[in-house]
């Protein structure tokens, strides 16, 4: 994760599980907000989260000698890139591909906030 782009690095929140995703989805995204985490059940995976109403949309991310490309549940692999930068940036606010839910507001871990007591929301990542 460390070769990544800064987006990469703002929006990668490592371990953190799916009901927790969708608990930060519903709190501080909006519609089109993503965040990318590691997958709970394929390792050395990632999973790309979106938020469209009223669900989180997730898809993994895998790795192949093509480079990084989505992973559909029926395991057809849509078109790879080089690095998941490139990846996010193909498909930031656009719905080419009807597969994918766009892309469009980063859930910059950095900028999250608690409203409530206007403290820093923080993450340990295991």
């Amino acid at each position: 994760m460390e070769t990544e782009g800064i987006l990469v690095q703002s929006i990668y929140y490592g371990k953190i599980g799916r009901e927790d995703t969708e608990r930060l989805m519903e709190r501080y995204g909006r519609e089109g907000s993503f965040l990318l985490r590691d997958s709970e059940t394929v390792q050395g995976a990632y999973c790309l989260c979106v938020r469209k109403t009223p669900f989180v949309h997730t898809y993994r991310l895998v790795y192949s000698s093509d480079g990084c490309c989505v992973q559909l549940v029926s395991g057809e692999r849509l078109e790879c890139f080089r690095s998941l930068e490139r990846l996010i940036e193909s498909y930031r606010g656009v719905a080419f591909d009807v597969n994918i839910v766009p892309l469009c507001h980063p859930l910059d871990k950095t900028q999250l906030r608690d409203n409530n007591q206007g403290q820093e929301h923080l993450y340990m990542e295991v």
